[in-house]
C-alpha cells in the first residue's frame, strides 16, 4: 500500500484486486490489464522454454530426473488424449499438453505470497497495483476458452464442410423440417455459447475465489499473536488443499479442450 495511506480490510482487498490497466484506444471496453498480459507471457516463455530445454537434451538412454517427469506429463496427457479423441488430426495431443501446462503454471501463481509480492511489486519495479495470478482475470479465462472455442468451430467445419455444418445448425437435433430450423438454431446456439461461458467461468471462479480466501487468511493473520499463529496454520492448511485446486482446475480444463475439439469431429 502507498506510505500514508490507512490500511482496512476494504482497502486492503481492494488493492490485492486491482489491475495495472492501460486504455487501448477509446473506452473502458478497450482497457488492458497489463499485469495479466506480462505475467502469462513471462510464464508461459519460462515453462515452454523449460520443456524445448529439456526435448532438446532428451537421450535415448537412462533419463535424467528432469526428462523422466517431462517424459511422465507428455505420456499422462496422450493417455487422456487417446482415451477420449480418435479422430485423424495429431495436433490435438500437443495442443492438450499445451493447454495443461500453460493452465497449471498461470494458477500455480496463487502460490506466492500475495503480500511479499505486492511489497517486491512497489519497491523494487515501482508497481503499485500489479497481480500475479493471470487467471483470476477472467478475461484470461475467456480468452483461453474462446481460443479452445475457435479450434472446435474450426474442426467441425474442417470435418463436415461449411455446408454441412450450416445443415447441422438448422437441421439438428429436431429434423430438417423448414418450420423446426428456428428452434434447431435457438438449440446449437444455446449449446455453442454455453460451451466458451462454463469452460471459462469454471476456471476464473475457483482461481478468484482461492484468491479472496487467502487474502482473508492474511487479514486474519494481521489480528494479533493468536490470530497470526491461528491464521498461519489455516493459511498452511489451505495452501496445501489449494495445490489439488490448481492441478484439478487445469486437468478440467485440458480434459474440456479434449472433449469439445472430440465432439467437432463427430460425423451426424
Amino acid at each position: 500500500m502507498a506510505a500514508g495511506t490507512e490500511l482496512t480490510p476494504t482497502s486492503y482487498i481492494q488493492h490485492h484486486l486491482t489491475f495495472l490497466a492501460k486504455p487501448w484506444g477509446q473506452g473502458d471496453f478497450w482497457t488492458v490489464h497489463v499485469d495479466t498480459v506480462v505475467t502469462t507471457l513471462i510464464v508461459g516463455v519460462l515453462c515452454f522454454g523449460f520443456l524445448w530445454l529439456v526435448t532438446r537434451k532428451a537421450s535415448s538412454g537412462v533419463p535424467s530426473k528432469t526428462q523422466a517427469f517431462v517424459e511422465l506429463a507428455i505420456e499422462f496427457v496422450d493417455s487422456q488424449v487417446k482415451g477420449i479423441y480418435h479422430g485423424p488430426s495429431l495436433l490435438v495431443a500437443p495442443i492438450a499438453l499445451t493447454t495443461f501446462v500453460l493452465v497449471l503454471m498461470l494458477n500455480a501463481m496463487d502460490f506466492l505470497p500475495i503480500d511479499v509480492m505486492a511489497w517486491v511489486y512497489e519497491h523494487v519495479f515501482r508497481l503499485h497495483n500489479w497481480r500475479s495470478v493471470p487467471t483470476a482475470d477472467v478475461n484470461t479465462t475467456f480468452a483461453l476458452a474462446l481460443a479452445v472455442f475457435g479450434m472446435m468451430i474450426f474442426y467441425s467445419i474442417k470435418v463436415t464442410g461449411l455446408g454441412g455444418w450450416v445443415h447441422e445448425l438448422f437441421c439438428a437435433p429436431f429434423g430438417g423440417n423448414p418450420l423446426l430450423w428456428p428452434f434447431n438454431l435457438l438449440f446449437n446456439l444455446v449449446e455453442y455459447l454455453s460451451k466458451p461461458l462454463s469452460h471459462s467461468l469454471r476456471l476464473y471462479g475457483n482461481m478468484y475465489a482461492g484468491e479472496i480466501i487467502f487474502m482473508l487468511l492474511g487479514l486474519w493473520a494481521a489480528t494479533g499473536v493468536v490470530g497470526a499463529l491461528f491464521g498461519g496454520v489455516l493459511h498452511l492448511g489451505w495452501a496445501i488443499f489449494h495445490i489439488l485446486i490448481v492441478a484439478l482446475q487445469a486437468y478440467i480444463f485440458m480434459m474440456l479442450t479434449i472433449v469439445y475439439i472430440a465432439m467437432a469431429h463427430e460425423h451426424h
